[in-house]
């Protein structure tokens, strides 16, 4: 089955390239585009794609706002990749921290285009983690320390599952993290989905996020 994607993007130029991008690969389908974000629920539950590429910023529904109504209003949700202008913007940090799976420069190379795609459909490693650092340093102050720092309380974590969310902060998949720590990757599969649900987190980008808020790794 080919990797499918809905573009949602307020400028047509930029669908357009991203399409021709995406669609030169045998094993990705684009399956439909929209010009805002009030456009993403009803083309969501229709189309079903994997993932969603969005615009962070539209004129009628932002990237932000249309990530949370998808996440709060479909089942099984896609997964969402934030388009951006600028890496360091405030709106992607926003965008990350109400449950989009990463973000991409519109700028980016067609090879990076496709790898972000299929990377954030697998799940199992963070797109772009330094950059995740670097937003979380300049705007993980501003956005709710405490309420990370209790979700880390209540968490409760064993000390391996400690090691794995370390790891995953320093954006090392399954496969990496189960040879630094010398076991199998099921295993680490089984402790990253213990890491997710005690953090009531909806995947590994923000658990990330609460690691690095409530002070557990430091962004610096």
């Amino acid at each position: 089955m080919p990797l499918t994607i809905l573009l949602v993007d307020d400028e047509p130029l930029v669908r357009a390239g991203l399409r021709a991008v995406l669609e030169a690969q045998p094993d990705i389908e684009v399956v439909g585009e929209a010009a805002d974000g009030a456009a993403v629920i009803p083309l969501v539950r229709r189309l079903r794609p994997d993932v969603v590429a969005m615009d962070v910023r539209m004129p009628l529904m932002d990237g932000i706002e249309a990530t949370r109504a998808v996440l709060r209003t479909v089942p099984d949700p896609p997964k969402i990749v934030m388009v951006t202008t600028f890496e360091n913007d405030e709106c992607v940090y926003g965008a990350l921290r109400a449950g989009a799976d990463g973000f991409l420069l519109k700028r980016a190379r067609p090879a990076e285009i496709v790898h972000a795609m299929r990377l954030v459909a697998e799940g199992d490693s963070l797109l772009f983690p330094a950059a995740v650092r670097q937003l979380a340093a300049s705007y993980g102050e501003d956005h709710g320390n405490a309420e990370a720092r209790t979700a880390m309380e209540r968490a409760a974590l064993t000390q391996r599952e400690e090691e794995v969310l370390r790891l995953m902060t320093r954006g090392l998949s399954n496969a990496e993290i189960a040879d630094r720590l010398v076991v199998g990757t099921e295993t680490v599969k089984s402790h990253v989905s213990s890491v997710l649900a005690k953090l009531g987190a909806r995947d590994r980008t923000q658990a990330v996020i609460t690691a690095y808020e409530s002070g557990f790794v430091s962004p610096g």
